[in-house]
């Protein structure tokens, strides 16, 4: 992550989830848990250079039942992809940014 808090590539994003201990995992599903009463609509974030493939990919991963709202930079060279999901709990939020991080060039803020 950069010293604003996005990720920057999604390998650093996987590896942080991968990296991260127990202790770690249980703060943040503590803090999402404070936030949200499950089920509950979560918002993921995610840019990348233009590539329709990129687009399905992420389809793929979330589903039908997700929304998905595309918006595409004024050059036309980036896309941002927003996806609000119902989700069950906190580590099925993890699992979406575990399967997101295995598609090379995908910024996740």
């Amino acid at each position: 992550m950069n010293s604003c808090g996005v990720c920057v590539s999604s390998t650093p994003y996987i590896s942080y989830f991968r990296s991260m201990d127990e202790e770690k995992k249980n703060l943040l599903r503590e803090r999402l848990n404070a936030i949200h009463h499950w089920p509950s609509t979560y918002m993921y974030k995610f840019i990348f250079e233009t590539n329709p493939d990129k687009v399905i990919s992420l389809k793929l991963i979330f589903g039908e039942s997700a929304q998905f709202i595309t918006r595409e930079s004024s050059g036309g060279k980036y896309t941002s992809l927003t996806i609000k999901e119902i989700m069950m709990d906190a580590d099925s939020i993890f699992s979406r940014y575990e399967a997101v991080g295995k598609l090379e060039g995908i910024i996740s803020l």
